[in-house]
């Protein structure tokens, strides 16, 4: 028992961070197959700020959830890439506001910020830590 306790302890960060790479992997890509959907997020104020139309910035979105989410599927520069999408998604949530969607948003980013405090894993490309303990 002590032993699948151990197991379990030393491959939890790295399926937090599986999963949210999935999660944040999953919106990018509806972002670049359905992109009509997600112009209505965007703000107008940022468009009118960035004289850009919706529908580019909800490509650049995509584009930056698809880097950073594979940089975290990967486990590559895991504290850059983590505290960039926490960042990210605490933004989404300010901006959806109080509710389901926004309550759903705080929970992503605070297990993005997770990700980020825990570092590399042991299933991370750049991971300094061994699996010497199963």
């Amino acid at each position: 028992m002590q032993k699948t306790i151990s197991t379990l302890e030393l491959f939890g960060p790295s399926i937090l961070r599986y999963g949210m790479a999935i999660v944040i992997l999953w919106f990018s890509f509806q972002q670049f197959t359905n992109t009509g959907a997600w112009t209505a997020y965007v703000p107008d104020s940022i468009v009118s700020m960035s004289h850009m139309e919706a529908t580019t910035l909800v490509y650049f979105n995509a584009l930056f959830e698809l880097v950073f989410g594979v940089m975290l599927l990967f486990g590559w520069q895991t504290r850059i890439a983590a505290p960039l999408l926490s960042l990210h998604l605490f933004d989404i949530m300010w901006v959806v506001g109080y509710g389901e969607i926004g309550v759903r948003d705080f929970g992503l980013a605070v297990a993005t910020l997770v990700v980020f405090m825990n570092g590399p894993d042991v299933l991370c490309i750049q991971s300094k830590k061994k699996i010497n303990t199963i």
